[in-house]
């Protein structure tokens, strides 16, 4: 919880702050912008909410926030409005979870809702007001993870809902030894007839990506929106396995269609003009 005797002083006057345990996960700052900023190394609020639809984005990025770096000085009779709001609709039937794990270094998870059986994407924090709202929406079928970073709280959410967690072999770890699918070599594999998975080395020796109706790419820690940059872009810093690898594996994403990436780390992007985005990346990161 959110000490108000560490209330950073670059939040304005308000209800709404963060204090000094924030991590600059960028978490709020993406799902409330037009109340979070970036303030030195940390998040703060630089505008209180004035609309009942800011105040409710920056109520879901206080539940999201994977540190509880977020706090109100009043306690607000409006969090279940918000929670009743996670997972919150990006389009169609792809929905942001919300309730980023600190164990995964605040990485987002994603829900794909189909009458088939819903696709949990890398794993959130377990929490009982979105386990409350995921088996309202269907349950979970399938549990993907894209990689070895981003698998917080994959064992209860199996537990819970009996879901088949899916994963490389080469990114397995002691943590995820029993997980149900194990991925091997470089094929795509066809989940079902709507979703492929991409092995996308780089990052790790063993990242994929998933790709769903040939609109949706959730790329985990491969590629993601750069503000800072102002295009798509790896993440060079946090590359652990080979830059070289990543690079062939982005442009292996050329062969495929899609509008939208949706990232573990780093910003969601839409374009209908995919490729040349997805140049401009290429061309970025062989000059790096």
């Amino acid at each position: 919880m959110a000490q108000l005797k560490a209330r950073r002083s670059e939040n304005v006057e308000g209800d709404f702050f963060v204090d000094t345990s924030c991590i600059d996960c960028d978490t709020c700052r993406w799902m409330a912008p037009d109340v979070f900023g970036r303030h030195g190394d940390m998040s703060a609020v630089y505008a209180q909410p004035t609309t009942p639809e800011h105040r409710i984005q920056a109520l879901q990025a206080l539940l999201s926030c994977p540190t509880a770096s977020i706090g109100t000085v009043a306690p607000p009779s409006d969090i279940k409005q918000a929670q009743a709001q996670l997972p919150d609709q990006i389009e169609a039937n792809v929905y942001h979870c919300g309730y980023h794990s600190d164990k995964s270094y605040a990485a987002a998870s994603y829900l794909i809702q189909r009458p088939e059986g819903n696709v949990l994407i890398d794993s959130p924090r377990f929490t009982l007001p979105l386990v409350r709202q995921l088996e309202a929406m269907g349950g979970v079928q399938y549990l993907y993870l894209t990689h070895r970073d981003d698998v917080a709280d994959h064992a209860r959410f199996q537990e819970h809902f009996g879901c088949d967690r899916i994963l490389h072999i080469d990114d397995i770890t002691t943590d995820t030894k029993s997980v149900e699918i194990q991925l091997q070599g470089q094929e795509t594999h066809q989940l079902t007839d709507d979703i492929i998975i991409i092995p996308v080395p780089g990052h790790s020796k063993g990242h994929t990506a998933l790709l769903y109706q040939n609109k949706f790419l959730f790329t985990g820690d491969h590629l993601a929106w750069s503000v800072y940059l102002g295009h798509l872009y790896g993440f060079r810093r946090f590359c652990w396995y080979s830059w070289p690898e990543q690079i062939k594996s982005m442009k292996r994403l050329t062969d495929y269609s899609f509008e939208w990436i949706l990232p573990g780390h780093g910003r969601r992007f839409h374009s209908t003009a995919m490729p040349q985005a997805l140049q401009t990346c290429i061309d970025w990161m062989e000059q790096d």
